[in-house]
Formats: C-alpha cells, structure tokens, sequence
C-alpha cells in the first residue's frame, strides 16, 4: 500500500490562534467554500464530526473564502476551528483540484482516506471509523435525506490566474528574477515607464502568475543560458526572455521564436552591439519560416511589414525589450541612431512560402522545409517601389535593380547584405518565364552596373568615389551594386493585389559589421 504524507502547514482560525498540521493526533481536514452547493451540503456532517469524534480526532474546516470561512461559520453555527486558507497556498500544496475534500490522516499526517464530493455511502464508513476510537456510538442521522452522490465544485486553487500566482509564489517555482513590489496606489504601468523599462509605449507588467504561463509553452528550464547580450554583455536566460516577451504583449506560443532570435542577434556574426552603436539605420529585422508560421497565426499576406497581427507585432517588440532591459541597448545612450526608424520598436513578418515556386529562404539557407527558422538581418525601414507594367521577368529584375541601386547613397557601390521582399503578383510574373531564385538576382546585379566614372565625387554631389580611386578601378569599367549576387536575399510576402515591392538596405556587412544569422526554433 502506497502511503501520502500530506504537506504540513499552519494556518489560523477564526479567533486568530495559529493550528498547525500535522498535530499528534489524528485529523480531518475539510477543505470548502461558499459559494459551493456540496460543500454547503456537507456542513453538517462536517460539523457532527466534530461534536461527536472531536475527543479522538481534530476536525477542522479549511475555508477557501475571502472572508476566512466566516460566513460558513455564522451560518451553520460552527463549533469546530474555522482556518483560514483564503491565500490559498495550503488548497495549492495539497494540488486539491475539487471541494470539498475531506481527508482522514494519522497522528503522523499520513493519509488514509479522501472524500471528493459527496459521496454517502463513503461519509457513512467514515463515520463507522471514526467512532470507535472516540468511544462513543454512532450519531443517529437521517441519511436518508442526502444524496448518494454530488459532484463537487472547482477549488478556488486551480481557478486561471490564481493557479499561476500560487505556482510562482510555491517552493520550488522556477522563476529567480529579482521580484518588485510597488505600493498599492501606484499604477503599474506608469511605475514601468518610470523605471525605463519600456520602449515608449506601455508595457504589460509582468507578474508572476503571467510569466509562469509564458514559460509553460517551452520545455527549456527557466533558468537555461540564452545568450550573452552586449552592449553590457548581460546573461539572459529563458525566464528573463519570458519576462520580457510578456510585457512585449506576447502570447505564451511565440515564446520559442522569440528565444531563437535572441540567440540569433547576439552571435558575434550578427553583431548588435554594432547595429546598436552605429548612428545609421539597421535593426534586427526577424524573417520566420516554417510550420510554426500558421501555428500561432502570424501575417505573410496583406500589411506584412506593417500593424494589426499580434504575432508580428509583438515577437519583434520582445526581441527589442530584450535587447534594451537586459543588455541595456537604450537610445541616446549606446544606441546612437541619428534618426532612428520605426522598426526600432519591431519589424518581424513571415515569408509566404505556398505562394512561391522558389525554395523559402530557410530551405536557401541549409534548413529543412519541416523546420521552423527565425533568420535576423540588420536592416533599415523597408524602402517600397512599384513596378506594373512589367510583363517579364527580366524587366521586373531590371526594375528591382535599379530601385536597390539607390539604396544608402545612389554613388554607394560594393554594397553588402540587401533584402528584397517580392510581393505576389511579381512572383506570378517572374514564374511565367522559369526563372530560378539564383537568374533573378543575377539579372538585379546586372541592372545595377554603372561606369565607375558615373560613381565620382564632383561638384553636383560631394558623395561618391575619389579620382585617384576611380583611376585606379578604370573610369569605363562597369561595377555592380553589391560585392557578391549571394548579398541579395529574396523573401516573399505580401498581399495578393498590388505590384509593390520593397527593400530592406543593410549596414556594414562582413565582420566589421553584421552578416544575416539563421536560427531553427526548438518547439
């Protein structure tokens, strides 16, 4: 026979003295509440216990209400100790999912019966053990007039958002982050903006019980190492990731996409501290691929880059409270973008996989198509162009190129990393003549070529190449945009009407800057 030994606990009653369990004897622990007709139903039967086995056994009620059970006390004329378990931390330890429970234990608090219910049949063999320890014979009761059976009621204990609260205040909860307290009359979300702990617009506040539900949807251990995160080099780990994917506005699902572009930026490849410090425009713009994509809801289609999906929305917020709250990236301070861009606050979308005859960019990148990825680029605000009149992929190419070629400064030639973002109806376009992922930015490069002595200093623009340079290069040979075709990354996304494509520009690229870093999400 298994034996429980139940948790112990101390609790007080009703005029303040502290019972604790387990006593010396042995004890029935009732545990209901109010608003509950079974437990109402065994009141009296609770109560009989006590007057009439009290001798042998401690009986006492443990009240789940707000008021301490004081109600149940005034309306049934309780003679037995009332306990307050309105906290309901002793309902939690003893992981009671229904009321009322009534649980028989030895001297020892060792288990040896349960009620959940109402069950007649099981309170009349509890009381036929009961009475002969006490030395008394059995109370007359009319058991006619209860039911053989009820079910009982939901404890407060596993009630949503009550649950998470009890885990994360329980011995054992995972979370370690250093906990604040703020007064009573302090709004919480104002005491967040004060603190700095927010991107300029409010934040949820994360509370324990929040963060636990955060945490629910990983199978890493809270206190598992994400990354280092520069510029103040600071460890996250997983909790400190959910924190801030809470107050980002996430729900528990994306959590893993978040964590995987956390450890995506803050490779030495990707180089935040870099992205963070320069005064240009780059931001870790987060490309999701993968099954996980449609799981939890994300847009590829109509508004991609912009407002109004969640998923979107918030997975690039985290990432940025990440970023700013852990590794203390804050504007004006080690983040000297001159003008900054929106995208600063969040830019993530997911590629349009199905509306493609290409392979997606996670599969381009070495992944499998069952995989899901995050890939992070450091890239300015996305930059759109039209093209409606082509009707062939090489004019469309030719259109895209010379688009990008202005990207940074028209005369800024032997530029790195570029992300195209190729909507729909191009797609079809570019389909219709065969082409490859690989002709297409071929024929972007080709459209960029431009005479070196187009790409001279002078006195209609200060920007461009020195003489000596030029001279050096050859006036008359023709230079591409960008270093190599394999800087040029095609994404599709996008709504299915509009001949609109996009482009996100890079910074430095190669390792005085930052190179594209793909991640596989762990799910």
């Amino acid at each position: 026979m298994v034996t429980t030994l139940l948790p112990s606990f101390t609790l007080a009653d009703s005029g303040g003295v502290a019972r604790s369990f387990p006593t010396g004897r042995p004890a029935l622990l009732c545990f209901v509440k109010e608003d509950c007709p079974t437990s109402v139903l065994s009141m009296p039967l609770i109560e009989a216990a006590h007057r009439h086995f009290g001798g042998a056994v401690d009986v006492w009620l443990i009240a789940q209400d707000e008021d301490g059970g004081a109600a149940l006390e005034e309306r049934f004329n309780l003679t037995l100790p009332v306990l307050d378990d309105s906290a309901l931390r002793t309902s939690f330890a003893y992981e009671l999912d229904t009321v009322p429970a009534i649980l028989l234990a030895d001297a020892g608090g060792v288990e040896q019966r349960r009620i959940t219910g109402f069950v007649r049949e099981e309170w009349e063999s509890l009381y036929e053990e009961l009475a002969p320890p006490a030395g008394v014979e059995l109370p007359e009761l009319e058991w006619d007039l209860y039911p053989e059976w009820r079910p009982g009621c939901g404890s407060r204990s596993v009630e949503p958002g009550i649950a998470e609260r009890l885990a994360a205040e329980a011995e054992g909860s995972p979370l370690r982050a250093r906990r604040i307290e703020i007064a009573p009359q302090d709004d919480p979300f104002e005491f967040l903006f004060d603190q700095g702990l927010t991107d300029g617009l409010p934040v949820v506040p994360p509370t324990p019980e929040r963060v636990l539900r955060m945490l629910a949807a990983t199978r890493r251990d809270p206190q598992s190492a994400v990354a280092i995160v520069p510029p103040n080099m600071a460890p996250v780990t997983v909790e400190k990731v959910a924190i801030n994917a809470v107050m980002a506005g996430c729900k528990p699902e994306y959590l893993p996409v978040v964590i995987a572009a956390v450890e995506a930026i803050c490779t030495d490849e990707f180089n935040i501290h870099g992205v963070l410090a320069t005064t240009f425009f780059p931001t870790p713009v987060i490309i999701v691929n993968g099954p996980v994509r449609d799981r939890i809801g994300m847009n590829y289609g109509m508004n991609c880059l912009g407002q109004g999906n969640r998923a979107n929305a918030t997975i690039g917020r985290a990432v940025q409270l990440v970023v700013r709250n852990v590794g203390g990236g804050r504007p004006g301070d080690v983040d000297r973008a001159a003008l900054g861009q929106p995208g600063k606050y969040t830019m993530c979308f997911a590629e349009h996989e199905a509306r493609s005859n290409w392979e997606p960019l996670h599969v381009e990148r070495g992944f499998r198509p069952e995989d899901s990825t995050v890939t992070v680029f450091a890239g300015g605000a996305p930059v759109g162009f039209m093209d409606q009149l082509s009707r062939g992929a090489a004019s469309l190419a030719t259109s895209y190129g010379l688009t990008m070629a202005a990207a940074g400064h028209p005369k800024h030639y032997s530029y790195g990393e570029i992300v195209a973002v190729i909507p729909p109806e191009h797609v079809d376009t570019i389909a219709r003549d065969g082409w490859s992922k690989q002709q297409f930015k071929e024929a972007i490069q080709r459209a960029t070529l431009r005479p070196v002595r187009e790409l001279v200093r002078d006195d209609a623009c200060a920007e461009g190449l020195t003489r000596q340079v030029a001279e050096r290069i050859g006036l008359d040979t023709l230079v591409p945009k960008f270093r190599t075709v394999e800087m040029i990354t095609l994404v599709v996304a996008g709504g299915e009407a509009g001949k609109f494509g996009a482009y996100f520009q890079g910074w430095v690229s190669g390792p005085m800057g930052s190179v594209m870093v793909t991640r596989k999400i762990d799910e």
